[in-house]
């Protein structure tokens, strides 16, 4: 061990303290992963990225085929009582009503208005589909971007009373960093829709809008008052969830991941899309097991149902985290 020079008894005291502590390794470099406890979880992200980062390995993987798909409600950010993006549609139904006088005698926005969400929701799908519709389309691009934006500016979460984009998990906002540190290239493949997320995914996860897959209306293009604008119709075109995932991936990205990021059976098909590839995989599910700072479900949930998933994960040897014991904070500035 070679020490510098020192000029005082207790420059030199220190000067050997340091040096011990170094060579020792006492000295870790910054902890990448801050809010997470360590434990299995953890370290099955660390070893992943060192191993398929580090040039002589045999898990080498080239910076151009570094892919990591993210989902977004529940894996990103929370998604209870309700996904956000639904949440927004009927915020929007209120402030649309006046132009809708015969909302009040139909179904389900009659219930909506009197505040009888469960009761509006009583057809399931169908009944999403038209408040989605009927909230969602007729506007230009730019308008509905415009809409979301202020949605965002103003509302609040019901239980935390939160801004939504503060509803982000802080430790996946760490693993989202460090993969791009890595030259690791981040997408959001979600199934809420793809212009709701791109008017906010760069800002708060810094993911650009071109790395946002997710579901989506059909659009037409028009001149309105001499203005070329693209308007949305009230048509699906396509809905990116469950085995539209990987068709989505593969739409968009043209490259099979190697790290795919979910918390529902919702992301299975895209988990094990991505884990059917060659090379070293990795493969993780958010497991939603605080009830205390966050929310507490799994296999019998409405909102963000995991259970296949979680039967595979454990069959298939996916990782898991388990958010009470694995994370020590959820959201950012707890």
């Amino acid at each position: 061990m070679t020490l510098r020079p020192c000029r005082t008894s207790l420059s030199a005291l220190l000067c050997v303290y340091t040096s011990c502590l170094t060579s020792a390794g006492l000295f870790a470099a910054d902890d990448p992963l801050p809010s997470w406890n360590d434990g299995t979880a953890k370290s099955a992200i660390l070893n992943f990225v060192e191993a398929t980062t580090t040039e002589g390995s045999p898990d080498f993987v080239p910076p151009a085929e570094r892919i990591a798909v993210f989902d977004n409600d529940g894996t990103l950010w929370a998604e209870q009582p309700l996904y956000f993006q639904f949440l927004f549609a009927l915020d929007r139904v209120k402030a649309l009503a006046p132009e809708h006088p015969e909302w009040k005698e139909k179904e389900p926005f009659a219930s909506l208005l009197k505040g009888e969400t469960k009761a509006a929701l009583a057809e399931g799908e169908k009944a999403i589909l038209e408040i989605v519709m009927a909230t969602h389309a007729g506007l230009s691009t730019d308008e509905f971007d415009q809409a979301v934006r202020d949605w965002l500016a103003t509302a609040r979460h019901p239980t935390t009373r939160r801004p939504y984009t503060e509803m982000v998990y802080q430790p996946m906002l760490e693993v989202l960093t460090y993969l791009r540190a890595n030259d690791y290239k981040t997408f959001i493949v979600s199934g809420g829709g793809v212009e709701f997320m791109r008017v906010f995914a760069e800002k708060t996860y810094g993911v650009p809008p071109e790395q946002v897959v997710g579901s989506s209306i059909k659009t037409k293009f028009e001149i309105r008052d001499g203005t070329p604008v693209l308007v949305r119709l009230p048509e699906v075109d396509f809905i990116d969830d469950k085995a539209g995932k990987p068709v989505g991936i593969n739409s968009h990205i043209g490259r099979r991941p190697i790290a795919a990021f979910g918390n529902s059976d919702g992301d299975l098909q895209m988990l094990q899309w991505t884990a059917a590839g060659p090379g070293k995989r990795f493969c993780l599910f958010v497991h939603h097991t605080d009830a205390k700072r966050e929310w507490a479900y799994d296999r019998k949930s409405i909102v963000g149902q995991l259970d296949k998933g979680l039967d595979e994960a454990k069959a298939k040897g996916w990782t898991v985290v388990d958010m009470k014991a694995d994370w020590k904070t959820i959201f950012p500035a707890e």
